[in-house]
């Protein structure tokens, strides 16, 4: 029984994955044509479809939308019960069908093509009606759906979403979409904050504990203590970071030392700390506290001691 259901499962992962490969066959001229009609236009990509199209049509279209090209999603049977009106004159209109027979497909294409508008045809039959009437086709043929009865849409509706994304990326290279960029689209969750949030966004809520290298070891320990953070950075008159202090310096102090009333901060502080600017981004502090395998930096300004970012701050705010 198990043994079934797991060759039921490879056979499907073997289909699919031998669909989409077979999508390199179709990255040709007209590709190109539609990639490039769409990066030129001035309108915005409509893209429609019926059943399961329809479905992927509305992913593709929040792909698209999410990493920078306007895009808008109009069912094809709404399409020719009013929702044409959404239909600009600059828009591109891409359909999607396996078949591209539908009868709706059949009476939205001359409606489309009244209106003037560049029709990309998504299909799976280069023989099609659909095929035929579009004015660029982007090839999604499969040889076999992975369902047992080669009828229910799954390689070729696999194959339509790579399309999309196919053309998401390569968009995205055209118009030079940077993290930046998708950061604006994206300002929610913990997405958006690993690709917006600064470091002085955080470090400025922290208190910034620091102690002159003078400071005797009972003042350092009251810094430490008041401050939660867990260290104290040591710096002279002007602000400039000599060093770090942390809660581990002090353990390791008191397990070393019989009187620790002589010893000053210089005495047990680490030289050259590791620091950050607080124009970074936090989530390349994260990567700082990984790679050194430590909980906290400071954040400096050309070596001018500016303040703490903390892993507690890092995972509070989802980053980690």
């Amino acid at each position: 029984m198990n043994s079934s259901i797991q060759q039921t499962a490879l056979r499907t992962i073997q289909l699919e994955a031998q669909s989409i490969a077979g999508l390199a066959d179709f990255i040709d001229t007209d590709f190109e044509k539609a990639i490039q009609a769409i990066h030129e236009s001035r309108g915005r990509l409509v893209i429609s479809g019926i059943g399961k199209s329809a479905i992927v049509a509305q992913k593709i279209v929040a792909t698209l939308n999410s990493t920078g090209t306007p895009s808008l999603f109009m069912h094809a049977a709404d399409a020719i019960h009013g929702d044409l009106g959404m239909v600009q004159d600059e828009d591109i209109v891409m359909i999607i069908s396996k078949s591209g027979e539908s009868p709706e497909i059949k009476v939205l294409v001359p409606l489309i093509q009244n209106f003037g508008n560049i029709i990309i045809g998504m299909v799976g039959n280069t023989e099609s009606f659909l095929a035929q009437e579009a004015a660029i086709v982007l090839n999604t043929t499969v040889s076999q759906e992975a369902c047992p009865n080669n009828l229910a849409p799954t390689s070729s509706t696999t194959v339509q979403m790579v399309m999309g994304d196919i053309i998401a990326v390569c968009l995205m290279e055209i118009n030079g979409f940077s993290g930046r960029d998708f950061a604006k689209y994206h300002p929610g969750g913990n997405l958006g904050k690993r690709l917006y949030l600064r470091v002085e966004d955080l470090s400025k809520n922290n208190a910034r504990p620091k102690v002159l290298a003078s400071t005797s070891i009972k003042e350092v320990i009251v810094e430490i203590t008041e401050k939660r953070l867990g260290l104290t950075a040591v710096v002279d008159e002007k602000d400039q970071i000599i060093g770090i202090i942390t809660d581990g310096d002090l353990r390791r102090m008191l397990e070393k030392s019989n009187s620790i009333e002589n010893i000053t901060a210089s005495d047990i502080l680490s030289p050259h700390p590791k620091t950050i600017g607080a124009e970074m981004l936090a989530v390349e502090a994260l990567d700082i506290l990984r790679e050194y395998d430590i909980s906290a930096l400071l954040v400096s300004d050309h070596n001018i001691y500016q303040g703490v970012i903390h892993l507690h701050d890092l995972v509070r705010e989802g980053i980690v």
